[in-house]
């Protein structure tokens, strides 16, 4: 009889855990998908609205706020729809974050992530 290679580690049981967590990213990343948040500048003038994983979904313009003639104005626009964009964007990328952190080692993950980048990882479950 040979000695396990890997001492007392149940493969069966890390293989569970493994399909486990899987499982939980697939749900947590559909979740993800399927939720949004909005980013606003100019006192609402330009509000867009992207999904958890960062897709833009909708632009709003308030009526009244731009001149569609004006080339000047147009550039400001642009400018908003990007600026608007940048906030929703970092509220998705927190949410990801938020939202996937326990499940792929952030912190309290189950892959060692910890609060403290110099403190060594934490053991899985076993």
């Amino acid at each position: 009889m040979s000695e396990n290679p890997f001492g007392n580690l149940d493969l069966n049981a890390l293989l569970g855990q493994a399909q486990a967590m899987q499982a939980n990213l697939a749900e947590a990343q559909e979740r993800l998908a399927e939720s949004t948040v909005t980013g606003t500048v100019a006192g609402g003038a330009v509000t867009v609205t992207v999904s958890g994983v960062g897709e833009l979904v909708k632009v709003d313009l308030k009526t009244g706020e731009f001149d569609g003639s004006d080339p000047d104005a147009l550039a400001d626009l642009g400018d908003l729809i990007v600026a608007a964009y940048r906030d929703a964007k970092a509220q998705a990328d927190a949410l990801a974050s938020q939202s996937l952190g326990p499940i792929t080692g952030g912190p309290g993950g189950l892959l060692g992530g910890n609060d403290d980048p110099q403190a060594p990882p934490r053991k899985l479950g076993f």
